[in-house]
Parts: structure tokens; sequence; C-alpha cells
């Protein structure tokens, strides 16, 4: 067990080693991933954003994060959760593989994604576009003392 814990330990502090020197260069030199399926295609995949959101994150800065990608930032409470679960049960039992409701869950955030693939891209939406900030939905409420 002990093994086991030192070893995903490992491999989380490489993960944020990796993250802290990209958000490093990014600072630095202004220059972050493109992606490559809006370079060929011009449109918003369910990916467009991820970087500038995490550094976002990185800031405290969960406004921007969430004007990134919001799909993304709806579905990280529920990654969260399944990360620390697959890392206790890794830890615990050495087996790391979805359960079956996980495996479930897993399903509907990938379904998710792709109508939000779609959805981002749709004349309309184009506030779910990276950097965008998403419309005033109720505007009424600004007259009210």
């Amino acid at each position: 067990m002990k093994t086991r814990a030192r070893r995903l330990l490992t491999k989380l502090g490489l993960l944020a080693a990796a993250g802290l020197a990209y958000a490093a260069f990014t600072a630095v030199t202004g220059v972050g991933l493109p992606c490559p399926f809006h370079a060929v295609t011009g449109l918003w995949c369910p990916g467009c954003g991820v970087s500038r959101m995490c550094l976002a994150l990185l800031r405290l800065d969960f406004a921007e994060a969430w004007s990134w990608n919001p799909g993304l930032m709806l579905l990280l409470p529920f990654l969260a959760v399944l990360g620390l679960r697959a890392a206790v049960r890794y830890v615990r039992t050495g087996r790391a593989g979805p359960t079956r409701g996980e495996q479930i869950v897993i399903g509907l955030m990938v379904a998710f994604l792709v109508v939000y693939g779609v959805v981002r891209n749709l004349p309309g939406f184009a506030w779910l576009a990276p950097g965008q900030t998403p419309p005033e939905l109720f505007p009424f409420l600004r007259a009210l003392p």
C-alpha cells in the first residue's frame, strides 16, 4: 500500500510540475497550445480553451476559467470525485479502473461533451466560444431596487 501511494504521489507531482512549467512558459512567452481541430476546421471542439481555463484556475480566477470553457467547468466536480475515488481505490487495492457506476458517469460526461461541442458552434451560442462571457439572462433584474 505504501509503495502504491508513493508511486501515485510521484506521478501527481510530475503532473503538477509539468503544469507549473507550462504555466510559467505561457506567462513568460505568451505562447499557448493551439487547438489543431480549430486550426483545421474553424470550429470549436469541446476542449478548446482548456489550457487557458486551467491557467485561470491556477490564479483562482473562476469567472475567467468559466469564460474559456464553461462545459468543462461544469464537469470539474465530477472529474475530481472520479479521480479521487480512483486514487483511493488504487492505493487500497492496486486497481484503478472505474467501477460500473463510474463507467456510466463517464459515458454521460462524454455524451455531454459531444453535445456541448456541437452546441458551442451553433448560431446564437457564440458566447460558448473560448474567452466569451455569457449573455445576461435576466437584464430586468438590474432595474430592481
